[in-house]
Formats: structure tokens, sequence, C-alpha cells
């Protein structure tokens, strides 16, 4: 569907879709090469786990600050079964305050060639720097995780092509400082729509090839509650992009407001805010727990059907029978 048919979607007052149908969900964007492995959106959904070097990010600020301490969580997450790690220098909580940029890159580069020597897995950098981006690259990443679709650095688009690595372009309305001073939409999925078709053609324009492209609605930047919550329930309409679809909403202040629970006691209302996303048409989920949404993304795929055509199997390896 191109951004011209926009205007003719039906949408009510809640920002639901007129006719959307569950098809629409289960339709999966074709393979991608992510460091050498292919991530096949029809079989599974993929999990990466979130990995801050920073001192405030806003759910384990300082917990993986110094480097071996990151090395351990990364490896906790790896064994796990996280597909993706996903390195952050700089904090993008509500309020945040830009990182100087050797600052950022003293703290992702490291973490990100240690992980690299270590273990066989995909690497992101999660950062809107250009410079930042392709020292990261150099090191090992194979994902650039712009929380501003490439576009608060003029320079980031040409990094990502040439590089001719997968990139993940986020939704986000404003910047960290200032995205959580209420936040308003005239047409909150139209606008959200019409934002990533424009960041996949300014990618394409810049000579990023389309099979390269996630998309990221961007849960909490510069969304309230209720925004948040008519994202997910209306991911679907997000699949005419044609490009897999990036969730991360994991521990995050409209799951706090909905449970009333601290950032680190979250961790149920997310899986269960994951669960409805993967329903809805989510491919890969940014989380924090691990081994909890992987558990609960495998009993989702398995209950719902969206592992047609594979039989399942019991740890022991006997058929379920459902």
């Amino acid at each position: 569907m191109s951004s011209n048919n926009l205007r003719a979607m039906n949408i009510d007052n809640s920002g639901n879709i007129a006719g959307e149908t569950d098809a629409q969900a289960d339709f999966a964007p074709k393979p991608m090469i992510i460091g050498g492995r292919v991530f096949d959106f029809s079989k599974r959904i993929y999990i990466m786990g979130i990995l801050n070097v920073t001192p405030d990010s806003f759910s384990d600020g300082g917990r993986c600050y110094r480097r071996l301490d990151a090395l351990n969580h990364a490896d906790k997450m790896i064994k796990a079964g996280a597909d993706i790690i996903d390195v952050g220098g700089e904090s993008s909580r509500p309020g945040a305050q830009p990182v100087d940029l050797k600052v950022e890159m003293s703290r992702v580069v490291p973490v990100i060639r240690e992980i690299r020597k270590n273990y066989d897995i995909p690497v992101s950098v999660d950062t809107y720097k250009a410079e930042v981006a392709k020292a990261a690259i150099d090191a090992g990443a194979d994902i650039i995780n712009d929380i501003s679709a490439l576009s608060m650095d003029p320079k980031m688009r040409e990094v990502a092509a040439n590089a001719d690595l997968p990139v993940i372009l986020m939704h986000m309305k404003g910047t960290p400082t200032n995205m959580q001073k209420k936040p308003s939409y005239d047409s909150l999925m139209s606008e959200v729509y019409n934002y990533l078709r424009g960041a996949i053609d300014a990618a394409l324009k810049a000579g990023i090839r389309e099979d390269k492209i996630i998309v990221d609605p961007g849960i909490g930047f510069g969304k309230t509650t209720s925004h948040n919550c008519t994202i997910i329930k209306n991911l679907r309409w997000l699949k005419s992009l044609n490009r897999p679809i990036l969730v991360g909403l994991s521990r995050k202040s409209f799951i706090g407001e909905i449970t009333g629970q601290q950032v680190n006691d979250r961790m149920y209302g997310t899986v269960a805010a994951n669960v409805i996303s993967v329903l809805n048409g989510a491919n890969i989920l940014r989380v924090h727990d691990v081994k909890e949404n992987i558990q609960a993304v495998k009993v989702t795929e398995l209950l719902h059907g969206r592992l047609r055509g594979i039989k399942p199997k019991t740890r022991a390896g006997e058929p379920v029978k459902l």
C-alpha cells in the first residue's frame, strides 16, 4: 500500500482500522541476512537482547557500565537464546541529554569488539551518530539501530549505504530531551505510517537496499500510554510497508502506568504486551528479559498457529499433540 492510499483508510477515533484481518498480521516479509544468518520471519519471532553500556539508562543504568559486567550480561543473554545483541552507549530515556561522540564510542566499540571475538551472534549498535556507527561496524557490528531513522546525522545514510548492513528505522516525535512533553497527534497511525514510509524512501534514495530495512514504531518515543496501546493494537497496519517490524516496549513507563509497578518489576507486563505485539504482527522483540520472553513467544507461536507447516516438539523431542 502506498502512502497515497492512506487517506482512503477508514480509521475510527480510537485509531482502529476498519477491515483489518488476521491475515495482515500473519503476513511475513522476505527472509533477511543478518550477520551471516538467515532470519526467516515466516518461521518464527526473533529476540534482540538489550545491552546498555551507560550509567543512566532508564531500566538498567549502570548495571552494565563496566566492560566486564557488559560482557557477562551479553553472555547471559546469548546463553538464554537471544538472536541479536543490541549495544547502546547513550541513554534515550525521556529527558536524556546527548552524550559526547568520543564518550559514546569508547563505551560501545570495545564491547562490540569483544562480543564479536567470542561469540557468533549478530550485533547491533544503537546510535544516531554516523561516526559511532562507522566505528562500531569496523569493530564488527552487523546492524545500525537508529532512533531517528537515520535523520539526526546527515552522514548516517551514507555510512549505512556504504556498509550495506541492515538498518532499523524508528519513529520518534521530537528528541529524547523533549519527546514526552505532551505528545499529540491528529491521526496517530497515519502519522507513524507516513513517517516510516518517508524514512524508507529516504534510505532507498541514499542507496540503502530495501531488503536491509527494518521498521520500529517507536513505543515510548513521543507517545502517551494511550498512543502506545493504540500502536500495539494496530501493528498489522504497518505490514503494508512490507518490512520486518521490530517492537521495543520492554519495561517502559506505559507498562508502569498500567500496572503500578516500578521499572525493574515490569517483566510480566512486558511479556504480556509482547505477546499481543506478536499476535498483531511483530517480527522482532527488543527486550531486557530474554529467557522469559522467548518462553512466552514459543507458546504464543504454537498456540496461535504462527508456525504453520512446522511440527513442534517438546524438550524431550516428542511431537506436541494439540
